[in-house]
């Protein structure tokens, strides 16, 4: 079933938490001149156009991005997340917003591998088509999933894996904890970032604590909330696991999350947490 499409979603409250984090862990592993690889399995269009059809229908950046883009006076550690905003929108509006394959082009260097892999038929040769000529790249159609597989470990025995599915397919839930358990076999080291959305605090609840109990050290919560729970259609709240966070995450979200929350969260109903699920 590939009915999902992220244009509709694109620039969102969720998008904005997730790309802030990638942001953040790509710039620390550029702290060492060692090449890495940036996996990423759902990787969807790469660009999307804020003014388009699907955009429009939703509005959802417009409570995203937009609200976060009219801002004057923001925390340094963002910096390098609205150098790559600026670098597609070199104008004052918003016209595009860059997905994580996007970010991670602007970011990575020339020794530093991308690996993308996308199955929507439509939205796979857009991604193609924007790494046409950037020889870093692999642009895959293929299921996600099975590159945690396939292409880890790296060999630079440095990297990035970004899991990012549409949970569309209910099953997701259930398939990501033994998926992050294959991968982590095969290279321990890696940075594992999960995003996931909370529309049935239950179903998210359950796939956290299954991560919880696979015996992996080192993990870590980022979560931003709109609204409170409830029983009602839709998003309430998203969030980041990662898996091998780097030393200075913590105290970076420490600062951006109050003033995320403050400025994502208009009507004041929500929350955020920040917490280490499994310490050393």
């Amino acid at each position: 079933m590939l009915s999902y499409r992220h244009s509709f979603h694109a620039g969102n409250h969720a998008d904005v938490l997730k790309h802030i984090v990638l942001t953040l862990c790509l710039e620390a592993l550029k702290e060492k001149e060692k090449p890495f690889l940036y996996l990423d399995t759902h990787s969807g269009a790469g660009r999307y156009l804020l003014t388009s059809e699907h955009s429009e229908k939703t509005g959802e950046y417009l409570s995203g991005v937009n609200l976060v883009w009219q801002q004057t006076n923001i925390p340094e550690q963002l910096n390098t997340y609205f150098s790559v905003l600026k670098r597609y929108n070199p104008f004052e509006n918003l016209k595009y917003y860059p997905g994580s394959p996007l970010i991670a082009k602007q970011l990575l260097r020339e020794q530093d591998k991308l690996n993308l892999t996308e199955l929507h038929p439509t939205d796979y040769p857009l991604l193609r088509q924007e790494f046409s000529k950037d020889k870093r790249a692999k642009v895959l159609r293929e299921d996600g999933f099975s590159q945690l597989k396939s292409k880890l470990p790296p060999a630079s025995r440095r990297g990035i894996i970004l899991i990012d599915p549409s949970y569309e397919i209910k099953e997701d839930y259930q398939k990501i904890p033994a998926a992050l358990l294959e991968a982590y076999k095969r290279f321990a080291t890696g940075i594992y970032l999960l995003w996931y959305p909370v529309i049935s605090r239950t179903q998210t609840q359950r796939m956290i604590d299954g991560i919880v109990n696979l015996g992996i050290k080192r993990i870590s919560q980022f979560e931003l909330a709109i609204k409170p729970d409830n029983n009602q259609k839709g998003m309430t709240a998203s969030g980041m696991i990662v898996i091998n966070p780097p030393w200075k995450l913590h105290q970076q979200m420490q600062t951006i999350m109050p003033w995320l929350t403050d400025i994502l969260d208009t009507k004041q109903t929500g929350s955020f947490t920040i917490k280490q699920l499994v310490s050393e």
